[in-house]
């Protein structure tokens, strides 16, 4: 059975903006006449939004749109874009109601709705307790993290947070070094300034002068084509870091939230580095965690592959408050 109303949904990042109208099919989100651009595209989010509505051949009368960062009041201030975006803005449009939520907090609705053929496993059982929390985090322009919190009774309630920006905690002598270094950089380090598309060039550089060497890539993206390319080089050593890193955190992030039901990995470097990440110290660092490695063995890690599943997050959001 198809959900009548017609819903404006929307994933807005640091980089891109995403859009889509959704329905609602037996239950589970559908999603149709999709439209990515950059951010820079249009001077204001608010131009780049009527732009898609203006596209569209059914105008959508309300929605939810997911944005990289605190959502206060019905207002953000992207962390990591120059775009302000408000709800009471988006009214003038039509859409009424329409609601900003975090974009991590909209993966936390979308990810158990991912089929299970776009996930890629990283280790652990098939499936976690269904009953318990999960977690979604990942690098992309920043680094996010939210989890779903499950009451056992069929109730779920997304947590959004800004976990991307506790502090970097070294599990060793070598990230003791990237430490000390980036303090020099940063008052404060956070797990940001090293797991995102800027944090690996930070590693890369404090990798660098570990070892004494001068490097001049300026680019992350440079690091990564050359890693996938030689795992043995330089750029394969910081890839290889930053995957050690990013598990312990995950390790973190689930100990935190009580994440037995599984631990997904989000965001736009997870997918394109794959087959390096399954090969990675990953797994073994989320599992280190020493009188809770048996705790940790048992949840489930994995990667969201599906490219929209902050939008159907949005779409299960938007439905239950229309």
């Amino acid at each position: 059975m198809t959900e009548a109303r017609t819903l404006l949904v929307g994933d807005v990042g640091g980089t891109n903006a995403r859009f889509a109208i959704a329905h609602m099919v037996d239950g589970r989100p559908t999603l149709e006449h999709h439209e990515s651009f950059p951010a820079e595209t249009y001077p204001t989010f608010l131009e780049g939004v009527k732009a898609f509505i203006d596209g569209c051949e059914v105008k959508p009368t309300g929605g939810v749109i997911a944005v990289a960062g605190p959502v206060t009041d019905g207002e953000i201030d992207l962390t990591n874009s120059p775009w302000r975006v408000s709800e009471s803005e988006l009214q003038t449009l039509g859409l009424n109601p329409v609601r900003l939520i975090n974009d991590f907090e909209a993966l936390a609705w979308g990810a158990p709705v991912v089929p299970d053929a776009e996930l890629a496993s990283l280790g652990g059982p098939d499936a976690g307790d269904n009953d318990a929390a999960i977690a979604v985090l990942g690098p992309g322009t920043g680094f996010g993290v939210s989890a779903l919190a499950r009451d056992g009774r069929g109730g779920e309630i997304a947590m959004p947070s800004e976990g991307g920006h506790a502090c970097f905690a070294p599990g060793d002598a070598v990230e003791d070094e990237i430490l000390r270094i980036l303090r020099r950089r940063y008052e404060r380090v956070s797990i940001e300034r090293l797991i995102c598309g800027p944090g690996l060039l930070n590693m890369h550089r404090a990798l660098a002068e570990i070892d004494g060497r001068e490097t001049h890539i300026d680019d992350p993206a440079l690091i990564t084509a050359e890693a996938l390319e030689d795992p043995r080089s330089h750029c394969g050593a910081t890839l290889a870091r930053f995957c050690a890193i990013l598990g312990a955190a995950a390790g973190d992030i689930a100990l935190t939230t009580g994440a037995r039901g599984g631990v997904y990995i989000a965001g736009g470097i997870a997918p394109r580095i794959l087959p390096f990440l399954k090969a990675s110290p990953f797994r073994e660092r989320f599992e280190r965690k020493g009188r809770f490695k048996d705790y940790m063995a048992a949840i489930p890690t994995k990667v969201i592959l599906h490219k929209h599943a902050a939008l159907l997050g949005a779409a299960r959001v938007a439905f239950s408050a229309n």
